[in-house]
């Protein structure tokens, strides 16, 4: 959903749930966190957005919009388009093993994830745009395609034309507060990563039922 220019926070109350597309300032500014002031004995946040967000004009959701919402919540997590995630979705399908799972691995090496994931970018919009700009290098190459899959043995740096660039001396202080990435390697001196393994389920944080996507694409 690259080109979808909504609010943010307003994505996540569609979705109903945090998909920290702020990147970090979801930790500390969420609008889900809040309660209006206007209604107090009502959390319009939580609702989803729109004159139809109130219960009393909401029914139960089917099985087909579950489904729906969970496609729709992965592909603006992950910010990728339709046809993207039709692609994701059939290289999943080719691969042995899980296809859910196969999926959300093929997501989470895209490069502009791995930045992020690495600390070098506060949110997955920030990374795509940096590393479109060549910020970043691939085992020494430039790369400046976001959905660029990396593989296990993969190095990732910083060029050095970049080093002293304004987003790239925050990262310095942002790595440190961030939790290791079990299948990440991160030198905070170097600003150099590296790929160890390819995720497994239980080290990928997304919340989302990839089960329910495989079924939507299955009917």
């Amino acid at each position: 959903m690259a080109n979808n220019h909504d609010p943010r926070c307003r994505q996540c109350r569609r979705e109903g749930d945090k998909l920290y597309l702020k990147g970090d300032k979801c930790y500390t500014h969420c609008t889900l966190d809040k309660t209006s002031k206007d209604n107090k004995n009502t959390k319009w946040r939580d609702k989803p957005p729109g004159m139809h967000g109130a219960p009393a004009f909401q029914k139960k959701i089917t099985e087909y919009g579950q489904q729906l919402r969970e496609k729709q919540k992965l592909r603006r997590i992950y910010r990728v388009l339709e046809g993207q995630f039709r692609n994701y979705l059939e290289e999943a399908l080719r691969r042995p093993g899980v296809t859910g799972e196969n999926l959300l691995q093929l997501l989470e090496l895209r490069l502009d994830n791995v930045i992020y994931r690495l600390g070098l970018a506060a949110s997955r919009a920030q990374a795509r745009q940096m590393v479109t700009h060549r910020h970043f290098t691939v085992n020494g190459q430039r790369v400046n395609i976001p959905s660029y899959i990396l593989k296990p043995g993969d190095v990732i740096g910083v060029h050095e034309s970049m080093m002293k660039a304004g987003g790239i001396k925050e990262a310095r202080d942002r790595v440190l507060k961030r939790s290791r990435i079990e299948w990440l390697d991160f030198n905070a001196q170097t600003l150099e990563g590296r790929v160890l393994s390819v995720p497994t389920r239980d080290q990928i944080d997304t919340r989302v039922r990839e089960q329910l996507i495989i079924e939507f694409y299955s009917r």
